[in-house]
């Protein structure tokens, strides 16, 4: 964990915001996914929220309730910068995405940012089973994994590769698999990405 918190720190004190790899100028496919399945009143988590313009749009939106969780100190206190006095609508929480415990069930689980970086199925079973205590039922996981055309690896790490039959197949035990769909993502220097997006719904208790 503090190896982590150590590797993207170090990422994100060295790489500006809107040069990493993974920036968006608009976050158009998330943000229309978690407004499908929320409202502003929801309460909304973002894993590997970094200096998100995820969380930047769904405050401009007007949510009110957004927990930001990411392995970085330095991420997250620049995405507090970036959102200014409106960043009293998002609790930003530094903690390992494995063992996050949130303060309140979700309505919406977002992770666009971490679960590829799972290599193992143990580690992807500790997410999953996070997940699964942080949704409440009746709520939704969206998540956007490197798909099996994706990047092998990412800022120095390897990831894993997701289809929309794995994502279902690790998640089985909590969430329904909705839907899928796989979207190119293109870097800050033009580069093409493949993305598998899913929509999940959490079971009933």
């Amino acid at each position: 964990m503090t190896d982590q918190h150590s590797h993207w720190d170090s990422v994100w004190t060295n790489t500006k915001h809107d040069a990493v790899s993974w920036h968006q100028g608009e976050a158009q496919t998330c943000t229309d996914l978690v407004r499908r399945v929320s409202t502003p009143s929801d309460r909304v988590a973002v894993m590997g929220a970094g200096a998100s313009t995820l969380v930047r749009e769904l405050v401009a939106l007007g949510y009110l309730h957004i927990e930001a969780v990411d392995h970085s100190q330095v991420a997250l206190a620049q995405l507090r910068a970036l959102l200014g006095e409106a960043s009293s609508a998002v609790r930003f929480t530094c903690a390992d995405v494995r063992s996050v415990t949130l303060e309140t069930p979700v309505r919406v689980w977002h992770d666009r940012a971490t679960f590829h970086f799972l290599t193992l199925p143990a580690e992807q079973a500790l997410y999953a089973a996070s997940a699964a205590r942080g949704v409440e039922p009746g709520g939704h996981l969206v998540m956007a994994t490197f798909s099996e055309t994706g990047p092998q690896s990412c800022s120095g790490l390897p990831v894993a590769n997701h289809s929309a039959a794995s994502l279902a197949a690790v998640f089985a035990g909590g969430f329904e698999l909705v839907e899928a769909f796989e979207r190119l993502h293109y870097t800050p220097w033009g580069a093409s990405q493949s993305f598998t997006h899913a929509l999940l719904l959490r079971r009933p208790l």
